[in-house]
């Protein structure tokens, strides 16, 4: 399970690194360091630490192991994160967390129906609250508008 962690991580890290490079500039026009140079580093950093965790983990787990239960729920949750995008993108963020998260207490948290559906429901109306009303940051806008 470290390793499909560790892989997932250095997902992100190649992702964020990416967008570091081809949407903030190195340079300001008068020549100093722009908002790119800071994330372009850390981009960096995170994929040379993420690459040694993933090799070190993958030269541990040389042992075989017969479960496989937690290789589906490391896919099912990608596949989660992967539906997560789509939906932000699609609905915007408050209706895609509410759906994300009851899926993936779904996965993770089998039979607590009352919980997962609580938790799924208020912890974006949270962080809508948090963000959009109290910090004035708005939160993704929808491709498709509920009619609401």
């Amino acid at each position: 399970m470290r390793i499909v962690f560790a892989l997932v991580l250095l997902a992100g890290a190649v992702f964020y690194t990416y967008v570091a490079f081809v949407d903030l500039s190195f340079l300001t026009r008068t020549g100093r360091l722009g908002p790119g140079f800071f994330p372009r580093v850390i981009g960096v950093t995170a994929i040379v630490v993420c690459l040694l965790i993933t090799l070190d983990e993958m030269r541990r787990s040389r042992e075989p192991n017969g479960d496989n239960s937690r290789w589906r729920d490391a896919v099912a949750l990608i596949a989660l994160g992967l539906l997560y995008a789509v939906l932000m993108r699609l609905f915007g963020g408050f209706v895609a967390t509410v759906i994300f998260l009851g899926l993936a207490l779904t996965v993770v948290n089998p039979g607590r129906h009352l919980t997962n559906g609580l938790v799924s429901v208020l912890v974006p109306i949270a962080v809508y609250l948090l963000f959009d009303r109290l910090l004035n940051a708005s939160m993704p806008p929808a491709l498709y508008s509920l009619p609401i």
